[in-house]
């Protein structure tokens, strides 16, 4: 395509429009304050600097905590925070690992380990601190990049995507959270993977649970089961598709129906089926994606099924279906669930 004077002038207008709703501002805290704004009526949600829903968990463990505090204290550049004025509040965008960190060690709960360039303070805790250190690491100055309360939701979801998308960090359910949100995320969150069943018959270590483990099976069970003759290339692209279409409508009563009875189906004639042994310690997802949706679709076709034999869940054939190379390949989604399909349907 040809770019012409209009063409660039049309651009133009663009960028000034969305300009517009990107209105931000440039703090600089001490420590002291920042973790007093945040702990401060933090029971009641009523604290001047929050940690809202779409964020993660927490999840660095202490060896990375440790040295988060090490650099605080030599004084090496931070980086900046970002959090967005809403009403008067301060929304935490990105950063939350950092603050939990700073509360952590202030409280006492954070001892520090395995520090390379402070070895000398391994061990310690923050009252082990002389009082003059403590001091001056309370008055150490964080700068955080605030977005006024000119800018909507959209620009702070936008940043968080920005901020963390190629973030080997952050995975793929997290940035989904925190991209997508909404009432279908909700759903999956608050109703479908705190289901007793759904906890019973799956395991997924405390890592794995923080990371939103779980949530992703569930959303690879109906985004499979509702489209998995269409997957594209990519996985990731396809289900963020599918929450964003269910986030703007999807029928809660017939998803949590056909959930539950395909857990109830699983647990009375396929105990054990997503799990490889009875000593693993995660489900994985090719098995539990195989599983669960060939179940579905089962039942789908014949509600009262009653399978005659399922031995075929521990042969090396089923096996050998879920463990070849491509397991994200549009033909092996269809092959391994379609497998576990007509394996219950032909008895």
């Amino acid at each position: 395509m040809a770019i012409t004077e209009r063409h660039i002038e049309q651009a133009e207008k663009q960028i000034v429009e969305q300009q517009k709703t990107v209105d931000f501002d440039v703090k600089e805290f001490t420590i002291e304050l920042i973790v007093s704004k945040y702990t401060k009526g933090l029971e009641t949600d009523e604290n001047d600097i929050f940690i809202p829903e779409y964020q993660r968990e927490f999840v660095w463990n202490q060896e990375r905590q440790s040295k988060f505090i090490e650099s605080v204290l030599i004084g090496l550049p931070i980086p900046y925070m970002f959090t967005a004025d809403v009403a008067g509040r301060l929304e935490i965008v990105d950063g939350t690992q950092r603050l939990r960190t700073l509360v952590n060690f202030i409280s006492g709960e954070l001892k520090l380990r395995d520090l390379v360039l402070l070895p000398k303070l391994n061990g310690f805790i923050y009252s082990n601190l002389q009082k003059v250190r403590q001091r001056k690491f309370l008055n150490t100055t964080i700068r955080m990049i605030t977005l006024s309360d000119k800018s909507d939701e959209d620009v702070r979801l936008i940043m968080f995507e920005r901020i963390n998308t190629g973030s080997d960090i952050l995975k793929d359910m997290e940035k989904r959270k925190g991209i997508f949100g909404g009432k279908f995320i909700d759903f999956i969150y608050k109703e479908c993977s705190v289901h007793p069943l759904f906890k019973k018959l799956t395991v997924f270590t405390s890592n794995m649970e923080k990371r939103g483990e779980p949530q992703e099976l569930i959303i690879r069970f109906f985004a499979y089961s509702d489209r998995y003759m269409s997957v594209p290339g990519g996985v990731n692209d396809f289900l963020n598709k599918y929450v964003e279409d269910m986030n703007k409508g999807f029928n809660k009563r017939v998803m949590k129906l056909e959930f539950v009875r395909m857990l109830e189906f699983v647990d009375k004639y396929l105990k054990g089926g997503f799990q490889k042994s009875s000593k693993a310690m995660k489900t994985p997802r090719i098995r539990f994606d195989s599983i669960s949706v060939g179940v579905n679709l089962a039942l789908r076709d014949n509600p009262s099924l009653k399978p005659k034999n399922a031995n075929w869940i521990h042969s090396k054939e089923y096996e050998n279906v879920i463990t070849r190379g491509g397991q994200n390949a549009p033909s092996a989604i269809r092959e391994r669930i379609e497998f576990v399909k007509y394996k219950l349907i032909a008895g």
